[in-house]
């Protein structure tokens, strides 16, 4: 009898796939098989070439529940020291995100509680986010540096998100955040803490090779729109790609800089204008939209979503989980914020945590149920693609699979989750 040509089949599944522009890439009665850490066979159950027994090892049938890409969260601050809940509370007492920066807290009071953590203490402190992360559907996630500000702990937590992917077998891609915030020993020297940034700390680590892009933090409580250029211009040297926190809080023709140079995404875009928009689009360069900060720091400047629309620009989401401004564990959430908060459609924010969060981080492989693609799916306790957004909190994900395997089987990866 000759062996089954497929690892697995699902049979009689509501396919979510994101394929092609038809809503949602929706195929009902539908079939999905898996092969080697890859989709091999996508359509419907009536059109499988073989009796189901004859052409997987293991078959399963779904009875109708939804199936798709898994999510994908391309804007993170997972690993980091303590918590910053005390800000929580001055901001409901009326001290805005930019008092409170500049009064000694936000990211620098995260940077002191990170430096003091040892790299083993922060994997303890940020397993249980990834895996709370995963368990809603995550199979693939950024995570930034950016709260140690100087070499030994911006490298602790580089290694420990490259950590987290191998010990829980996802993919995690790593973004270098050096340019977050001006340490306190540099408050009188910011050219030197600039020069520190982009002449040895991005150098060293990206030869280390912790880093897959490198990230920035624009704006008038960040860094200069030249500040950035130079870091950019250093990534380039160092043939790494680039994204940005841009246009969050004031308009620092940000997304233009980082469409100028190819990258793969501006990241919140409260205060885009239609020049960054256009230049965005041109560039490729892809929205991502922070509805958890929008929704913490009781924003009322909406994304010029309207805008991003006319221009064609791809709108990813993400959770950007951190401890100050966006303590969210549900990209799922985060995806029903965005139909909320940001008036998206469901199919709009769901393709934002699959195909467009996918080109946010520039990988091609995943995000859409299709034939060569990873193997990285959710099966869901829903059967309409819309209930991932309808549904507020609850645990909708009822197995979840990374490169063909089930989470609940996959044994921890050895190889750099970066060649995943």
């Amino acid at each position: 009898m000759n062996s089954p040509r497929w690892d697995r089949l699902l049979l009689n599944a509501t396919l979510a796939t994101f394929a092609d522009d038809t809503p949602c890439g929706l195929i009902e009665q539908a079939a999905i098989a898996m092969q080697h850490g890859r989709i091999a066979w996508v359509g419907r159950t009536n059109e499988l070439p073989d009796a189901p027994q004859l052409l997987a090892a293991e078959v399963e049938s779904l009875d109708g529940a939804l199936v798709s890409p898994g999510l994908i969260d391309c804007h993170t601050h997972l690993v980091f020291g303590g918590d910053r809940a005390d800000e929580f509370d001055l901001r409901l007492n009326g001290a805005s995100y930019e008092e409170i920066a500049r009064a000694g807290g936000g990211i620098v009071s995260t940077v002191e509680a990170t430096r003091a953590a040892s790299e083993d203490m922060l994997y303890a402190q940020a397993l249980p986010r990834a895996q709370t992360l995963l368990a809603d559907g995550v199979t693939t996630l950024e995570i930034k540096s950016g709260y140690g500000l100087e070499l030994d702990s911006e490298r602790r937590m580089l290694r420990v998100a490259r950590r987290l992917g191998r010990e829980l077998g996802i993919s995690v891609r790593t973004s270098f955040l050096g340019l977050h915030a001006l340490p306190p020993e540099y408050r009188d020297r910011r050219a030197d803490y600039v020069a520190l940034v982009c002449d040895e700390m991005l150098p060293t680590l990206a030869a280390e090779g912790l880093v897959d892009a490198v990230d920035a933090f624009c704006e008038n409580i960040g860094f200069t729109l030249a500040e950035t250029r130079r870091l950019f211009a250093r990534a380039r040297e160092l043939g790494l790609p680039v994204k940005l926190h841009a246009e969050q809080l004031s308009d620092q023709d940000g997304a233009a800089l980082v469409a100028e140079y190819g990258g793969q995404s501006a990241d919140h875009l409260e205060h885009l204008s239609e020049s960054g928009a256009r230049a965005m689009a041109t560039a490729g360069t892809v929205a991502v939209l922070l509805p958890g900060a929008f929704y913490a720091l009781r924003e009322t400047k909406l994304p010029p979503i309207d805008l991003l629309r006319e221009h064609r620009v791809p709108m990813a989401v993400a959770t950007d989980c951190n401890p100050g401004t966006s303590p969210l564990l549900s990209l799922r959430m985060a995806a029903g914020m965005a139909c909320t908060l940001f008036r998206l459609t469901p199919e709009e924010a769901l393709r934002g945590v699959t195909i467009h969060a996918a080109r946010a981080l520039g990988l091609s492989d995943r995000g859409t149920l299709a034939v060569g693609q990873r193997a990285d799916l959710v099966i869901w306790n829903a059967r309409r693609p819309a209930e991932l957004c309808y549904w507020i909190g609850g645990n909708l994900a009822r197995r979840i699979y990374v490169a063909g395997e089930p989470v609940s089987r996959r044994k921890p990866s050895r190889r750099s989750p970066s060649a995943s």
